[in-house]
């Protein structure tokens, strides 16, 4: 009834995927991506099960890890419709029905060195790969155990998609998941954009960095300093704005310090802005809405996390320069080109260390394709810019991950975004990173937000292509 085949892991060639539904001569075809797996007594009758049950295409399940001969569950999350991250964990073990894998199999057109079992998964989503209900199932038991082999922590695979060193499976997994989006009629076409919102509203400085907080006593020193050092040339002004979540570790006095001192040098031009929010929930990304929604927000509003710090005392004026589109020095008073500006960001510890992967500068991104590619990766880099007349018509969702995901993907859909390749931000990785260890429920929560902020995304993709 099943035919079981090993494959070294989601990276390989649509070649592999071809011999291995031409080999299979069962009605179920087993996929495993790791060779140590121990079953569950009636672990894989029980995956033959639900895929009878559901007329599924194909299922995978929760599971255990192995990891020193120490077990810990391993659950994986729920396929969505937006689910297109070339890394979506499936587990290492995929159930297909085989008639139906053979089938698209045939539909391949191009042949992939390491995308195509994320080519076969793609058109086992689509309307012709599948025969109605949910085509990928998720069966929320635990039914095998594997050995796991990559025990770093969540903070160091973090940056896995953007490593130079992957760079030809990223060119590959990118083209996979554009003929995605245009076989299911979601590919935006090149240069197609809206234009930007027009205001008479005069602003009282040209740019403002937003420094959201919530105990960074640690930390937020060190920003705050970097934004009071940027330098901009004549005819230029910006300000820093500080906005403090409730923070009960000394945050406040250190912000309220700096403060001061300010106010006791009369030849400091430096305007810091304190705003204290109330005990209502707001996280990272209410924080944002309210500064920029300050009367004292600038044009622009570019971003500074509390325990980040820019590279030089150069990032405030390259920001202004790229939205405009001009090269720097000359006149950036002109209107913006852009509805939003995304900088390059270096890895350091909290010595200012350089960490690897080093320099993230998210050259996948292309003028033409980086919107449609930016359904599949995780993050569209930082430190991130804004044109605050359009993002004060979007706002920021109120949470506290995926934030900056989330509007990069709603101005990408019909505002052009401008990158910035020079390092402009020290990225500082020390352990109380956000996403420095999460265990595995975090991280499935964490990654089950992003893809519903996809299927978010691919919606509203899909009902313009229509209109």
């Amino acid at each position: 009834m099943i035919s079981s085949f090993l494959l070294p892991g989601r990276v390989c060639s649509t070649q592999a995927i071809r011999e291995i539904a031409a080999q299979s001569k069962t009605t179920y075809t087993m996929i495993q991506l790791k060779p140590d797996i121990e079953w569950v007594y009636l672990g894989q009758e029980r995956m033959v099960q639900v895929i009878e049950m559901t007329n599924a295409t194909m299922v995978y399940a929760d599971h255990f890890a192995k990891i020193n001969d120490v077990v810990t569950e391993a659950p994986v999350i729920d396929y969505q419709q937006g689910a297109l991250r070339d890394d979506f964990d499936f587990g290492a073990v995929m159930l297909w029905r085989t008639d139906r894998l053979q089938a698209l199999v045939a539909q391949m057109d191009t042949e992939y060195e390491f995308a195509g079992l994320y080519d076969l998964r793609l058109r086992a989503t689509e309307p012709n790969g599948h025969t109605g209900g949910e085509p990928l199932v998720h069966v929320p038991e635990y039914i095998y155990y594997e050995v796991e082999t990559d025990t770093r922590k969540s903070g160091e695979k973090l940056f896995d998609y953007v490593n130079p060193s992957n760079r030809q499976v990223q060119i590959e997994m990118e083209q996979c998941v554009t003929a995605h989006l245009k076989r299911i009629g979601a590919y935006l076409q090149p240069g197609v954009y809206k234009e930007l919102p027009v205001t008479d509203t005069p602003y009282p400085v040209t740019a403002s960095v937003i420094i959201p907080c919530k105990n960074r006593a640690r930390t937020i020193g060190d920003a705050i300093r970097s934004a009071l050092n940027q330098q901009v040339r004549e005819g230029y002004s910006f300000n820093v704005i500080v906005v403090d979540d409730n923070s009960t570790d000394g945050s406040i006095d250190i912000i309220n310090q700096i403060i001061n001192q300010l106010s006791n040098r009369q030849s400091s031009n430096r305007q810091l802005i304190y705003i204290p929010q109330d005990k209502t929930w707001h996280a990272i990304g209410g924080n944002w809405n309210v500064a920029i929604h300050d009367p004292r927000c600038g044009k622009y509003a570019i971003q500074l996390d509390s325990d980040d710090t820019y590279f030089d005392e150069t990032t405030v004026q390259k920001f202004i320069d790229k939205f405009a589109g001009l090269e720097p020095e000359q006149d950036s008073h002109a209107a913006p080109q852009y509805g939003m500006v995304i900088g390059t960001y270096q890895l350091t510890n909290m010595a200012g260390e350089t960490l690897p992967p080093g320099v993230i500068d998210h050259r996948e991104w292309t003028d033409d394709n980086g919107r449609n590619n930016a359904l599949r990766i995780n993050g569209l880099g930082a430190p991130r810019g804004f044109y605050v007349p359009l993002l004060r018509t979007i706002n920021y969702p109120t949470t506290k991950y995926g934030e900056d995901y989330a509007v990069g993907l709603r101005i990408s859909r019909e505002y052009p975004i401008g990158r910035i390749y020079d390092v402009v931000y020290n990225c500082r990785r020390w352990e109380d990173n956000s996403d420095a260890n999460c265990d595995i429920v975090a991280m499935n929560r964490n990654n089950w937000y992003k893809d519903r902020l996809r299927t978010f995304e691919l919606l509203a993709r899909l009902q313009s292509s229509k209109i």
